[in-house]
């Protein structure tokens, strides 16, 4: 199952996301966790020092690598450097499964031990000084964006990923990657217009959005969020000890989180799971050449030097038993 964690800076959406992975880690669920927001905060919310966030690989840095990767024998991708963060599987690609060794999570992926198990995280990496003025960030999230791509999961594995905060997370196509997208909102004005921004972007495309209530104090919240965001509102998150001691430094075992917030966090999995029977690889796969083909004729061709509708391969289509191509 592929879940976003959407929202505005600031809502709490890397908090609960890193609750959300500790609550499948501690149900036995594998999971590979994904920062694609550029201020790198889930390596923290999930214990790790600054020395070791910073550590982190970033994807964004190994896209060549990533793209000589996927590419595989795909004979309709001339090269790797032809390949753009869009470009979809086909014929020959190789594609990633959630439980596998591969180079691209040798590259790109470190276990981080959690007090129920162990995650595999990803980061697409924070702005560098060379960025200033050069480069989009867009290009770094690009990595993601093909990872997801050539990502094959199934009903019991997890793929989390926090997403950039506000709208920027539909600056691309990678919203309709999900199964499943938690935004999380505060009881707040701007907190239910950025729900309206995201509920109108994801409107077109079948996104399965759920609002998460957070930062709720009483009842009235409850009822303000309600009142303008209907059945979207999933669950409500409150004040939570175990969290504040966390974010200083001090956390204590994740069995001691408070238990509405265990139960909320039920929930949560409680709908993602149910979403996997709306699984739709057919759309999934056409959405995916809609972004690819948009990309391509708005920039794509312009700087690659060729027409990636070429890159398109007609007869594919992503689905949990294809064939994964290996190295030779």
């Amino acid at each position: 199952m592929k879940i976003a964690f959407v929202g505005k800076g600031g809502s709490g959406k890397t908090t609960l996301a890193s609750l959300f992975i500790r609550h499948l880690t501690a149900n036995e669920a594998p999971v590979i966790a994904v920062d694609a927001d550029i201020n790198q905060h889930l390596g923290a919310a999930l214990g790790l020092d600054e020395e070791q966030t910073a550590a982190l690989p970033a994807m964004g840095a190994h896209l060549p690598l990533i793209k000589e990767y996927l590419r595989g024998t795909n004979q309709r991708i001339t090269s790797a450097d032809s390949m753009i963060k869009t470009t979809p599987p086909g014929e020959g690609s190789r594609l990633l499964r959630v439980r596998e060794s591969n180079p691209v999570y040798e590259a790109c992926a470190r276990t981080v031990r959690l007090d129920d198990g162990d995650i595999d995280l990803m980061a697409t990496g924070p702005f560098t000084e060379s960025d200033l003025g050069v480069a989009c960030y867009h290009s770094k999230v690009g990595a993601v964006e093909l990872f997801l791509n050539h990502l094959i999961d199934g009903p019991d594995e997890y793929v989390v990923v926090d997403m950039t905060a506000g709208s920027d997370s539909f600056a691309s196509g990678m919203f309709t990657r999900f199964d499943m997208t938690f935004l999380v909102v505060e009881p707040t004005r701007k907190g239910v217009s950025v729900y309206r921004q995201y509920k109108e972007y994801a409107r077109d495309f079948g996104i399965a959005l759920n609002v998460v209530g957070n930062k709720v104090q009483a009842q009235d919240d409850v009822d303000f969020l309600q009142d303008e965001v209907g059945d979207d509102l999933l669950v409500t998150v409150g004040h939570s000890n175990w969290v504040r001691s966390m974010e200083k430094g001090r956390p204590a075992p994740f069995e001691l989180l408070e238990a509405e917030n265990r139960v909320a966090l039920q929930v949560l999995e409680d709908a993602a799971e149910d979403s996997y029977a709306n699984r739709d690889w057919e759309r999934y796969t056409r959405q995916m050449v809609h972004f690819h083909l948009r990309n391509a004729e708005s920039w794509g061709n312009a700087k690659t030097g060729g027409d990636l509708a070429a890159q398109v391969d007609p007869a594919f289509v992503l689905r949990e038993d294809a064939a994964v191509p290996q190295p030779s």
